[in-house]
């Protein structure tokens, strides 16, 4: 039996009132992770998919199993929540919902969070599951790697990294409303985002930054040179501060040679995806993002 559907206009309220008060510079980090974990449990998981615990490059992941996979691919999902919240609890349900649109099994990874463990634990734990993942499979082709928010900044340094050190590149990179621009310089926080505050953004950034230069290439994946990185699947709504730095990544990487699937969804929220199963838009991005990384996967032998 499908979950009631909550219109968009009634969930971007309830961001506004149960979320974006909580993410605030003011409340504690532990606040905030035991609030998202709660209000996001009742969110409705895809039918027919298998979740079970994992591990990879010596971090936690839930491994999500569509029961009819419609490719032999394997996604790599990194969570947003600036670097200091998010875990697997608050990104199961969209975890559920990515598997059965795009076929592949999902492996949400548990990554280390900021303060307690800054920069460059997530993005170590990230590179470390992505090579185990592909050791083990010997098939980057098979492989996806998906982020949103902090995770999408993962997703894209991850990639960088990787080219840079010969490692095996994936299949494609998925970036859901990402974060690459951990300064805010270029960024117009006057838009109505109702889920994201600006001064959030700046604490999680000091945390994960831990007295870094927020400007230097090693923070700034924008500024790093693109060219090689395998395709872009880019989704971004259009009432979120962020927006243009997914527009700005889809120029820079066309420029650089990159091919670019660039999606905004008007009228949706940051990273409103982890919505899909509630409201139809949402869910309406989830199956596009499925499809497009389904697209870049090997068809089932």
């Amino acid at each position: 039996m499908n979950p009631p559907q909550v219109p968009a206009r009634v969930m971007r309220a309830a961001m506004r009132v149960l979320i974006r008060p909580v993410l605030s510079p003011r409340v504690p980090v532990q606040v905030q992770r035991r609030w998202l974990d709660a209000v996001t449990r009742l969110a409705p998981r895809a039918p027919r998919v298998d979740v079970r615990p994992g591990e990879l490059g010596g971090r936690p992941v839930e491994v999500v199993v569509p029961r009819a996979p419609a490719s032999s691919g394997e996604v790599l999902y990194l969570h947003g929540g600036g670097f200091t919240v998010g875990s697997v609890a608050t990104y199961r349900a969209l975890a559920t919902h990515l598997a059965a649109a795009s076929g592949a099994t999902v492996h949400l990874l548990d990554y280390r969070l900021a303060p307690e463990h800054p920069f460059p634990a997530a993005l170590d734990d990230a590179l470390a599951a992505y090579r185990e993942l592909i050791r083990r499979s010997g098939r980057p082709e098979r492989t996806v790697v998906v982020g949103d928010s902090a995770g999408g900044w993962l997703t894209l340094s991850a990639a960088v990294r990787l080219r840079d050190e010969g490692d095996p590149l994936p299949a494609a990179l998925g970036l859901v409303s990402p974060w690459l621009d951990l300064s805010g310089t270029d960024r117009h926080d006057d838009r109505a985002d109702p889920l994201l505050q600006p001064g959030w953004l700046a604490r999680c950034a000091a945390d994960f930054a831990a007295g870094r230069d927020l400007r230097s290439p090693e923070l700034t994946p924008l500024a790093a040179d693109l060219t090689g990185l395998p395709p872009l699947v880019v989704q971004v709504g259009s009432e979120e501060i962020l927006l243009d730095e997914a527009v700005r990544l889809a120029r820079l990487a066309r420029a650089a040679g990159v091919p670019v699937d660039l999606r905004r969804f008007d009228g949706l929220w940051h990273s409103a995806q982890q919505s899909a199963g509630l409201v139809g838009e949402a869910t309406s991005a989830v199956t596009a993002l499925g499809g497009a990384l389904a697209a870049r996967l090997p068809a089932p032998a």
